[in-house]
């Protein structure tokens, strides 16, 4: 039956975007649909936000549907099957929609590279930590599934299995964090993956680099990306001035040989003190000024996000749990979002004869709660401007209470990236105790949720504003649960990318 519905969303998504010989190129990432269109002038937007299963639309390199968790992941299948089955063979007529589509695609693309270069390395980087995104999860709710037995004392005999699960990704992460490096660079993606994995090899103990011996895992993720980008350049090399037909055994064996001995002989000990030095700056920075720096971090994150430069975190968090056992930065990071939904409940208050509005908040709140803000920031606070201040003063107020207990001593974080809000819970750790922890994590989603409303109620607008909005919508458009689409410069990255907080 299930299926069915997500086969029936699809159908009605796909006429809506101009059919199946209007679709490029079809993906997802945590939250989003992202199809490329020929033609953008086909696609009705207001029908398309109408539609029950349709969180939001947002314009970026793609276009992006928002369905929301778990259901993208089904409906995308069924989307990809459907366009498959209607397509033509016959040319479709060049109309001047589609020659305008296409121009201001080209446009854009171009005012992209050219003014954003730091933004499109950041969504690249995310596009190799994001597929990794479901194992962390998964892996980091075993693993607190296992040290709840353990510290119960229950089930003795099947703690050192689910051990085994929750760690055997972790020791192994650099791997795959090598392996998408190369496929997200343009390199043979084995490749890079065999130059990472000298990373995590055992034998590595047998060698000494700059005085000190290595040690197994030393650099971690930030070690395997640099080792694999650096054998994509190699390969890339090899690819130009090697004949073709010595290629298939010269390619691969300077690859690995050149990449891998300037690993061992300088990456993983530059990486490894860099990874040192990041949970020692995260370490230091919250024990000792961790009320200022929830404060910043809480109120910030939203405007990162809007910025695409929080896509720069995913490495820093895998980095830290990789270390530790999980990143202190998350849980306050996902204040923001309490704020977001704190806000969204003073504008659900605020304007109670704007219909459209209140089924937009009514139909995105429960994917707050659960840490995807997108619908509530796209469909709400953005489009209305002040209310997405004072949705960050309410994360600031959030980050500010978790990381005071942060300087108190009470340090935790998150096992996992990707979830926030209530689905945060299941995925935190720290040396206080759970009992201790979910309290905390608690009392700052409750302390975002209030001064994110109190500040949007008192705040969130102007007497015109409340003049202009807080009235029945026009009949025509009342069926439409979101305001205009608004274009984002921040992308989810690919699978990604972690929902936001």
């Amino acid at each position: 039956m299930s299926t069915d519905k997500n086969r029936a969303t699809a159908a009605a998504i796909l006429p809506l975007v101009g059919g199946p010989d209007n679709i490029t190129s079809i993906a997802h990432c945590m939250t989003r649909l992202r199809i490329g269109l020929r033609d953008r002038s086909l696609v009705d937007d207001a029908a398309l936000r109408a539609l029950p299963a349709v969180m939001g639309v947002v314009e970026d390199d793609t276009y992006q549907i928002v369905l929301g968790p778990g259901t993208v992941a089904r409906v995308t299948p069924e989307f990809e099957a459907l366009v498959a089955e209607g397509r033509t063979s016959a040319p479709r007529p060049v109309t001047a929609g589609a020659l305008a589509s296409q121009g201001a695609a080209i446009k854009e693309a171009r005012k992209a590279k050219n003014s954003t270069p730091f933004k499109l390395f950041l969504r690249r980087i995310a596009n190799i930590f994001v597929p990794l995104i479901p194992a962390l999860i998964g892996c980091g709710i075993i693993a607190g599934l296992n040290g709840v037995l353990t510290n119960l004392g229950w089930l003795p005999s099947i703690v050192p299995a689910l051990a085994a699960m929750a760690s055997g990704f972790m020791s192994l992460i650099a791997v795959f964090v090598g392996y998408n490096t190369a496929k997200e660079f343009g390199g043979t993606a084995i490749l890079g993956g065999a130059v990472a994995a000298i990373i995590v090899f055992p034998g590595v103990a047998k060698i000494d680099a700059f005085g000190q011996q290595l040690s197994p895992g030393q650099g971690g993720v930030l070690g395997a990306l640099a080792a694999a980008l650096l054998a994509v350049y190699v390969e890339k090399w090899c690819r130009k001035w090697v004949p073709e037909s010595l290629d298939v055994l010269v390619t691969p064996t300077l690859t690995v040989l050149i990449a891998g001995l300037v690993t061992l002989f300088g990456l993983m000990f530059v990486a490894g003190e860099v990874s040192t030095a990041i949970g020692t700056f995260a370490t230091w920075l919250l024990a000792t000024g961790g009320a200022f720096a929830g404060l910043v971090l809480g109120g910030l994150f939203l405007p990162l996000v809007m910025l695409g430069l929080h896509q720069a975190l995913i490495p820093l968090h895998t980095t830290l749990i990789e270390q530790t056992g999980y990143t202190v930065l998350l849980p306050i990071l996902a204040m923001a979002g309490a704020g977001q939904v704190g806000a969204a409940i003073a504008v659900y208050c605020r304007l109670p004869r704007n219909g459209s509005l209140r089924t937009t908040i009514r139909s995105a709140l429960p994917a707050g709660f659960l840490g995807v803000g997108e619908p509530l920031i796209y469909g709400v606070s953005l489009p209305l401007g002040r209310p997405f201040v004072t949705a960050c003063v309410g994360g600031a107020a959030g980050g500010a209470f978790v990381g005071l207990f942060n300087q108190l001593g009470v340090a935790f974080g998150s096992t996992a990236i990707g979830p926030s809000g209530w689905a945060l819970f299941p995925l935190l750790d720290g040396k206080a105790g759970m009992g201790l922890t979910i309290a905390i994590y608690a009392g700052g989603l409750a302390v975002g949720y209030l001064v994110g409303f109190i500040a949007t109620y008192f705040f969130g607008f102007t007497r015109q504003m409340l003049t202009d909005l807080n009235t029945d919508p026009d009949p025509a458009t009342a069926t439409s649960p979101a305001p205009p689409t608004v274009p984002s410069p921040a992308s989810d990255g690919p699978p990604k990318e972690p929902a936001t907080a």
